[in-house]
């Protein structure tokens, strides 16, 4: 114990804490000038790991001085549990220091308040940081700050929040060059790479990396269905589990019941009412539609032990401490490793407790999830997180920032953001372009007024227009999603948003479920929907975009792992113990796969000739396999397929018969030309003009509207596409344009990653099988293509005939 930390360690004392030694490890370099990033597992003490050394440098210097340090956090829920341990801490060292949170629920008065006379601490989101960057004499509001500290480092890395960050802290450098940042992370498979993404490409002689040495027990249990299905199929199997689920709910202190989407979290909530009536009261709902109020409530109900169990989604998956949650379950495959490990973490949220999380599978095959899950937490394997580089689009949107308040400066700001991760290898001339961009609208957009927003005022740009302005700040941020229509009673109690593409499917008078209740639409207009409660209660569930998530490529790997071991005769999960009459089948009727076979299936029946392979990559990956070989084998025959896939594998289908053994060979998976064969292949001109939208809303080129008066989702894609289509044919180098290229190619197609599963398909050998009728493993990939055709109903009954017949 060092004289600095003498009265950290002295109030841990009090509190009957004992400091574990990556925390003093984190208070003597903090406290020594370092800047570094903090690893340690969830409800280890990260949060006292740099908030300590903060007031003890405080407590030191006597500084009482202005905003001394800024926190930031991803999610506007930690920062009320960040503000809590601030309180806490300060009251505890009996200091004067004040700490106040700044987000998108902060009022206008306490905004007012914070501005006036700043509190020593702020707690805050990238996109709240960025809008007090808006305010004139902003540089002289940061003048004072110590230290920057990015909490959640490893949920912001891998997205455009995480650029947010990163040209935050660049400008927050250049106002205190001796402006101390750190970083708190779960474990990703990129460590390093996170590292050098939060200090910059030119990091502080002082920089340290800090570990844990703690090992955070975590205790997986599977639900294993009474019967397994040989013919399995997503999204059934779940509901059917329920009553399986209830005991975990009853002896717990407190379950969260993780799902994976808004609609599965709807109907869980639907059915565990149903099934278990004395949970009304006792059970809430918390995902991102429900309002905020909802929320808070649930949380604070949380944190009080007034409930027993909270069906959510992601919204609950970071870092709130809510102690008295003793079990997690986990509806359906996460489809990564880390996101399994950070919902397990929600329980025993403390140095030392045990996490305890329950896998409820939604099919058959996610047993072999589950199994592959345990093993990859075993053997501490975790996702890397890919970090956006060159986002142009959200360095256009920061240069407006700096023109809004006290003006852009262009070389000391090039300077500075070419010491950032993201923006290294940003050129002179492509710096200029952006520039030119902002002050002319770019060379196929000069002639119109509204594209040009900044103008030179003696070598420093800024924006004199008001309305340019307000536009700005109210469209700043980088999250981007369908636009919401806000739900309310006919007295106007609100109680959520839901997508309009939803909503606009909707009739005056039919019922939907929204937040546990039954409601029935009265009226929709000017993005608000007015309900009232519905009698009618077989109404439908909101569905929302992106609800189908895909495998990362280690949770593939793993899974190949364990589908191996079944085939060397290693059975020594409960799982796939339990899955090997399903595994049998497979066998029997066509062929188990080893670690050097690549399994191809080819049959035909009423509907066509099904050629059925499994990569075991995962759907993206899948859907860009599919697309690249039905492209492929339409240039050597006059010949069309429909597509189809799962994480598992995917289908073509067609109406004319094919050599299978001939066409479908390793010459067939090449990624000679990968990159053509994709664009041409997956139309990628098309992913370019709809991802270009979201780009063109970051950076400014639309405006998506005011408060209560937001446009609607049709209207701004129309605007995107005819700006992306102007770009495309008068300034196809336009840096926005070539960017919508990239982020479709990078993440929405992955081409990195299926380059990889293509070259080791190629060293596979190719085994060929031709079952009399469908396999377990193309089962569920030939329901998926039916439900894209189908009503639940007429699905259900399908399948049931189906199964009827694969049984004889």
């Amino acid at each position: 114990m060092t004289p600095d930390t003498k009265a950290a360690t002295k109030w841990f004392k009090q509190k009957k804490w004992k400091p574990f030694p990556f925390q003093q490890k984190a208070w003597m370099h903090y406290l020594d000038g370092y800047s570094g990033l903090v690893n340690a597992p969830t409800g280890s003490g990260k949060t006292y790991s740099l908030l300590m050394p903060v007031l003890m440098e405080g407590l030191k210097t006597r500084e009482n001085t202005g905003l001394q340090m800024i926190w930031i956090a991803p999610i506007r829920a930690l920062t009320k549990e960040i503000m809590l341990a601030c309180e806490r801490a300060i009251d505890g060292l009996n200091m004067s220091w004040t700490v106040a949170v700044r987000s998108g629920d902060t009022s206008i008065s306490d905004r007012s308040k914070q501005w006036s006379k700043a509190p020593q601490i702020l707690i805050t989101t990238p996109e709240s940081l960025h809008v007090l960057m808006t305010k004139n004499k902003y540089s002289k509001y940061f003048s004072h700050l110590k230290s920057v500290i990015v909490d959640e480092w490893h949920e912001l890395i891998g997205s455009k929040r995480g650029v947010q960050t990163e040209l935050a802290i660049s400008r927050l450098k250049g106002i205190n060059h001796s402006l101390k940042v750190w970083g708190i992370s779960a474990t990703i498979g990129n460590m390093e790479e996170a590292f050098d993404v939060l200090l910059g490409i030119e990091k502080p002689e002082k920089n340290v990396f800090i570990k844990a040495d703690i090992q955070k027990e975590i205790s997986v249990q599977t639900i294993i269905p009474d019967v397994i299905e040989k013919f399995p199929w997503a999204g059934h199997l779940g509901i059917r589990l329920l009553q399986k689920v209830i005991p975990i709910i009853r002896k717990s202190k407190t379950t969260l019941i993780f799902t994976n989407t808004r609609a599965q979290c709807e109907i869980w909530y639907q059915h565990l009412l149903d099934a278990e009536p004395e949970l009304a009261g006792q059970m809430a709902m918390h995902h991102g539609s429900i309002s905020r109020e909802l929320r808070d409530w649930v949380e604070d109900a949380l944190h009080d032990c007034r409930i027993k169990a909270v069906v959510c989604t992601s919204s609950l998956d970071l870092g709130v401490d809510f102690r008295p949650v003793e079990s997690i379950v986990q509806i359906g495959s996460p489809k990564g490793i880390s996101r399994f490990i950070q919902r397990a973490g929600r329980s025993g949220h403390q140095p030392g407790a045990v996490s305890s999380i329950y896998f409820v599978p939604t099919h058959s095959l996610e047993l072999v999830e589950a199994a592959a899950l345990k093993q990859a937490i075993i053997d501490k394997q975790h996702e890397r997180r890919i970090p956006y580089i060159r986002s142009f689009d959200v360095l256009a949107q920061y240069l407006m920032t700096l023109a809004v308040s006290e003006g852009l400066e262009p070389q000391k700001i090039y300077n500075e953001i070419i010491k950032t991760f993201s923006y290294q290898s940003v050129s002179l001339e492509e710096w200029q372009m952006l520039i030119h961009y902002l002050e002319h609208g770019s060379q196929a957009l000069k002639a119109y007024d509204e594209y040009q927003k900044i103008g030179n005022d003696n070598g420093v740009y800024r924006v004199t227009n008001k309305r340019i302005a307000t536009k700005h700040k109210l469209s700043i941020g980088t999250i981007s999603s369908d636009v919401m229509i806000q739900i309310q009673f006919s007295r106007g109690k609100k109680i959520g948003t839901v997508e309009e593409y939803f909503i606009s499917q909707l009739a005056p008078g039919d019922a939907f479920w929204f937040a546990g209740r039954a409601l029935e639409l009265v009226r929709l207009k000017n993005m608000v929907a007015t309900v009232k409660p519905a009698k009618n209660k077989k109404g439908k569930v909101p569905s929302y975009m992106g609800g189908r998530m895909s495998f990362s490529s280690e949770m593939s790997e793993f899974l190949r792992a364990k589908l191996y071991d079944y085939y060397d005769g290693k059975i020594n999960d409960i799982e796939l113990k339990t899955l090997v009459p399903l595994l049998d089948t497979q066998k029997e009727r066509s062929i188990l796969p080893n670690k050097d076979d690549f399994l191809i299936e080819y049959f035909e029946d009423n509907d066509g000739y099904h050629l059925f392979i499994y990569p075991f990559e995962g759907r993206s990956v899948h859907e860009g396999i599919g697309a690249l070989l039905g492209h492929r084998l339409g240039q050597i025959l006059p010949i069309s397929f429909s597509i189809a896939m799962n994480d598992y594998g995917l289908e073509l289908l067609s109406d004319k018969k094919i050599d299978v053994e001939k066409l479908v060979n390793a010459e067939l998976f090449s990624t000679k030309n990968l990159t053509e064969s994709i664009q041409s292949t997956l139309n990628a001109v098309e992913l370019a003009r709809r991802q270009f939208r979201d780009i063109a809303k970051i950076s400014g080129l639309i405006f998506g509207g005011y408060p209560g008066k937001m446009k609607k989702n049709r209207h701004l894609q129309a605007s995107s596409q005819l700006l992306f289509n102007v770009f495309r044919e008068y300034e196809p180098d336009n840096l926005l344009h070539l960017q919508a290229y990239e982020e479709v190619m990078t993440f929405q197609l992955e081409e990195s990653r299926m380059r990889e599963a293509l070259n080791r398909i190629q060293q596979q050998k190719f085994i060929y099988s031709y079952p009399e009728k469908i396999s377990p493993f193309a089962f569920p990939i030939m329901v998926d293509r039916l439900r894209e055709r189908m009503s639940s109903e007429q699905l259900k009954d399908r399948i049931e005939k189906m199964k009827v017949q694969l049984l004889k």
